[in-house]
């Protein structure tokens, strides 16, 4: 068994590195260029690497054609941007350590991720802007409203300050009368939450070895129906609205895991 889980890390590894040779210098003339390419190549790259990992995706509902388009969800592991990025795509906020990572550091900031100082947060003006500039730009942003990853099994409490990147949309281009807000959950059955979950203290590098030894792991993404942030919303009230809808769409699908 050892020598299979050796040979399935080598293998792993081999393809990687294959996949993200041939397809990493496309999204870097494609970024440059500012081609409409430079979305949909890491949508296929993730595509890869979720065949790859085994990773099977379950999806109800679809992401909101509206723009700007926010998307709030809820944050489990590492393996939400590829199940996510998968899907449709997108543009993720990430804490600004990730962006010192090895490679994927250097993928993370091709994918035209918006990096956000740990300690400030969105509190930041110019990481705020930022966010506002890619949704007024036509991209749909991903924020993990929780601000950390979670073991799976619950939704943390939502912050507040984190939608206030909708507001600050409206302030940078008085056209936008309104920014969509799309609640989004992800779910792993009980079955895989304990190997895809990655959160707390653990390390990257042995989570991801367990997660390659698994061979297959199941999630399951749920949209919900988007809000409508205008200049009079209250910011804690939506907030509230998302975080309620988020822990819904989720639980709908543990009880469907448990009664299947």
């Amino acid at each position: 068994m050892a020598a299979f889980h050796m040979l399935r890390q080598i293998w792993f590894a081999s393809v990687f590195a294959l996949i993200t040779g041939l397809l990493l210098p496309f999204q870097i003339v494609a970024v440059w260029a500012k081609r409409p390419a430079a979305r949909r190549i890491p949508m296929l790259y993730h595509r890869c690497l979720a065949r790859l990992i085994g990773l099977s995706v379950v999806v109800d509902g679809e992401p909101s054609h509206s723009r700007p388009l926010l998307i709030v969800s809820n944050h489990v592991s590492w393996l939400d941007i590829v199940v996510l990025s998968a899907c449709t795509p997108l543009i993720f906020v990430a804490k600004s350590e990730v962006a010192g990572w090895p490679l994927l550091g250097r993928l993370a900031k091709l994918q035209q991720t918006v990096f956000v100082d740990r300690d400030r947060k969105l509190k930041s003006r110019t990481a705020a802007e930022e966010i506002a500039g890619r949704m007024l730009a036509g991209h749909a942003v991903v924020l993990f409203a929780e601000g950390t990853s979670s073991d799976g099994s619950t939704v943390l409490p939502f912050r507040s300050a984190l939608v206030g990147a909708a507001a600050a949309a409206m302030s940078v281009d008085s056209g936008a009368a309104a920014v969509f807000i799309q609640p989004l959950a992800v779910s792993y059955p009980r079955s895989n939450r304990r190997v895809a979950a990655w959160y707390g203290d653990m390390a990257f590098l042995p989570h991801l070895l367990s997660v390659v030894r698994a061979g297959e792991i199941e999630a399951h993404v749920s949209w919900g129906a988007p809000l409508t942030f205008t200049p009079g919303s209250d910011r804690k009230e939506v907030t509230r609205r998302l975080e309620e809808s988020v822990r819904g769409l989720k639980a709908a699908h543990d009880v469907a895991g448990q009664a299947a």
